[in-house]
């Protein structure tokens, strides 16, 4: 794991360096991904079938195979053991509660003239939530994805789920009969979100599309982008923790790793102003990893995008988390509320000692749907916000649409639009 400091010549190009990746630049990928979503309009069901035969080997012959009923569902739900079952009803409460607080209502007032202005919130009307399969087997995402859809009324919730080889994981079936989905369909990759943004034969069509994937699902849903809406096109996982102070060194060296495993291009970075400390997680690290199943995966994740970086001060610190806008930010040090003031760029904020990244993605009620690759500069974790929209409310009195209208029209003239000016004219001239 390549160490950095501040005090070095080089660190500024050093960091960049270590910043620099690009999830769906390959003009190689976009032009298989493109030929994929045209495939898929122009032959629907068949083309989905074709490709879920060759790219996840899955044994059906006829698409009406490929989708389960809730019967399945509820069935993989029923099966779970005792402990599992209420880990994930707990989670799922939790969830829930969080995302009823961000639910908004529209509004309106009156102005000084008498006209009626507001905004009207409205859910979506059909999403679809695309949950990745196979050996990246996640219960968690769909929670994450379709309760803020139900909380925000969505009426139809639709999930695209991988199933390699025919194979489904119960514990993903039941959190969609938990959190209400209301079809399932075992397809992934670009053809999945090809289905969701056109519809086909049996696949409805969608207003927006959610949920992480691989790079052929990032690509397909930056390339549906205006036929439907997306929530972002997610890059690998990052964490960034900082730490100063008294620190248990194995509880870093573990937050750090849970990120590392999740894919050999994940980015796990270590800021730190103390060089013992510092020393100590690199440690950890390499001793945890002697006893992690994943360690293949995370050791080359920490070697090609980690970093263990020593710096002068907190200030320093900070400046470099905004720079680097981390999808989880894990502040441990006594004073973490006061810190976290001056972060202006991250998905999620993990404050205190006590407060690892690994209960953001299950439990702890926040989305763990977050924008990565520097993209929190601009973007927000999913929310009950990404499954409304708004429509401007504007009602004019017969006595306040005669300001009104006469500045429209004087407004209009000059932009050379003439029959603006007319139709705002004839209102407070008749």
């Amino acid at each position: 794991m390549r160490r950095l400091s501040t005090q070095e010549q080089s660190f500024k190009q050093n960091f960049a360096d270590l910043l620099a990746f690009e999830t769906v630049s390959d003009p190689e990928l976009l032009k298989t991904v493109d030929q994929i979503i045209a495939d898929v309009r122009q032959q629907g069901d068949a083309q989905v079938l074709k490709l879920t035969q060759q790219f996840d080997r899955h044994p059906a012959h006829h698409f009406s195979e490929l989708e389960l009923t809730q019967v399945q569902l509820k069935t993989a739900f029923d099966g779970l053991t005792v402990e599992v079952r209420q880990a994930l009803e707990l989670a799922a409460t939790r969830i829930r509660e969080f995302h009823q607080a961000q639910k908004q209502e529209g509004w309106t007032y009156v102005d000084a003239l008498g006209n009626t202005l507001g905004q009207k919130i409205t859910a979506l009307d059909r999403v679809g939530i695309y949950v990745p399969g196979g050996l990246a087997s996640y219960p968690s995402s769909v929670l994450m994805n379709a309760i803020p859809a139900h909380v925000a009324g969505v009426a139809e919730i639709i999930m695209v789920v991988p199933a390699p080889d025919g194979e489904l994981n119960a514990l993903v079936l039941a959190a969609a009969y938990l959190a209400g989905v209301s079809r399932v369909f075992t397809i992934g990759g670009a053809q999945a979100v090809a289905a969701l943004a056109y519809g086909t034969e049996t696949v409805p069509a969608v207003d927006k599309i959610t949920g992480p994937g691989n790079r052929f699902v990032a690509a397909a849903k930056r390339a549906v982008f205006g036929q439907v809406g997306i929530d972002m096109i997610a890059g690998p996982s990052e964490i960034l923790v900082y730490a100063e102070g008294k620190n248990n060194a194995t509880w870093l060296a573990m937050d750090l790793l849970s990120q590392a495993e999740h894919d050999t291009v994940a980015q796990a970075i270590f800021i730190t102003p103390d060089e013992s400390l510092l020393n100590a997680v690199a440690e950890a690290i390499e001793q945890h990893l002697l006893s992690l199943p994943k360690a293949g995966i995370a050791r080359t994740s920490i070697a090609n995008r980690g970093a263990l970086v020593l710096v002068k001060n907190r200030q320093e610190a900070i400046d470099l988390i905004n720079q680097v806008a981390p999808e989880h930010l894990q502040l441990c040090l006594d004073d973490a509320t006061e810190m976290a003031e001056h972060i202006r760029h991250a998905g999620a904020i993990f404050m205190g000692r006590y407060t690892p990244e690994a209960i953001g993605d299950y439990c702890a009620g926040p989305n763990h749907v977050l924008p990565t690759s520097g993209t929190a500069r601009f973007s927000s974790p999913l929310g009950v916000y990404d499954f409304q929209k708004r429509s401007s409310l504007i009602m004019c009195s017969q006595h306040g649409v005669k300001t009104l209208a006469k500045t429209a029209d004087i407004l209009a003239q000059q932009e050379n639009l003439d029959a603006h000016a007319r139709s705002a004219r004839y209102r407070y001239q008749d």
